[in-house]
């Protein structure tokens, strides 16, 4: 819109290259002799993901800056997808992890929905405030995985041995 030009079929196969090797990433982070907890990466992952939406937020820059700062944002995204995937096969058993990711799920869709049915919230609300409500969202989730760390909740094999 202000004039810069922008090769715009070369945006989503980066962004979709990053968050592949984000992906891969997770194994290699994991597994092997200085292996790190899933805990421990995602909150550091959501971390990182505020700092760099924080970035594009306030500071508009070049046009190759801010790619680079999406495709770090989606290699971290894709790190985040395989974490999760494993916490939830650790953490909740079988017949209630279906409801609990379309539960979790809800307030995002929510958060959407208003949005629509709200209408014109682009002529109130500035693209700066909306990402800083997804930064704040992601730290918000990064605080809530470090205090469950700190409650230490065991895995669900040993729910029943309670």
């Amino acid at each position: 819109a202000d004039g810069r030009e922008v090769q715009l079929g070369l945006l989503y196969p980066c962004f979709l290259g990053s968050r592949m090797l984000g992906s891969t990433a997770f194994p290699c982070l994991t597994s092997g002799p200085s292996s790190f907890r899933t805990e421990d990466c995602l909150v550091y992952a959501y971390i990182i993901l505020a700092l760099l939406l924080s970035i594009v937020a306030y500071d508009y820059q070049e046009i190759g800056v801010l790619v680079t700062l999406f495709c770090l944002f989606h290699a971290c995204v894709g790190f985040i997808l395989p974490s999760l995937a494993r916490l939830r096969t650790m953490y909740v058993p079988n017949e209630l992890r279906g409801g609990m990711m379309g539960l979790s799920l809800a307030p995002a869709n929510a958060a959407i929905l208003l949005s629509v049915v709200q209408g014109g919230y682009y002529r109130n609300v500035s693209n700066a405030v909306l990402m800083a409500f997804g930064v704040l969202g992601l730290l918000l989730a990064a605080g809530c995985m470090h205090s469950l760390k700190k409650w230490g909740k065991q895995p669900y094999h040993n729910w029943h041995k309670q």
